[in-house]
């Protein structure tokens, strides 16, 4: 499962990854990057069946999808909806499954202060990485890899 399709490059990745019955789900709401995606997942050989692409919101999407029907959910979508994005993962997990968080280390040089208001995003980053720290049910991994990943296996 993949949060923010983008052009299909992370997809690609897993889709190499898995198992040659697994199925990518993907979600996004920018059509044009889910076409674009869906072309470069076909030119790479990947079979119609091979991946999901759902397009639409996030929030709107993944309360519909199945309680326990994943492996794997990398998000790489604003960063402002990370917690969200964290409660529906720890649903959508099976036993032992990873959830993967893009731009985990983010932040402005500036810090939070009378000289500059909290950013949003940065505010939501900072609590999924407390959340996952605090949840007895997460085993976390912060990687200073590019602008961070914050990898956590729900137990």
């Amino acid at each position: 499962m993949e949060v923010g399709t983008g052009c299909g490059t992370s997809g690609l990745w897993l889709l190499h990854g898995m198992a040659p019955e697994g199925i990518l789900t993907t979600v996004d709401v920018n059509g044009a990057r889910q076409d674009f995606a869906r072309g470069l997942f076909s030119r790479a050989g990947a079979g119609a069946g091979r991946a999901r692409l759902i397009r639409g919101s996030a929030g709107e999407v993944l309360p519909r999808l199945t309680d326990g029907g994943y492996d794997l959910v990398l998000v790489d979508a604003d960063a402002v909806s990370y917690p969200f994005y964290l409660e529906e993962a720890r649903r959508l997990l099976r036993p032992n499954g990873l959830v993967v968080f893009h731009n985990a280390m983010v932040s402005s040089p500036e810090p939070d202060g009378p000289l500059r208001a909290p950013d949003p995003g940065e505010t939501a980053v900072r609590e999924v990485i407390r959340t996952v720290r605090e949840d007895e049910r997460m085993v976390a991994l912060l990687l200073p890899v590019g602008s961070g990943l914050l990898a956590a296996i729900r137990s």
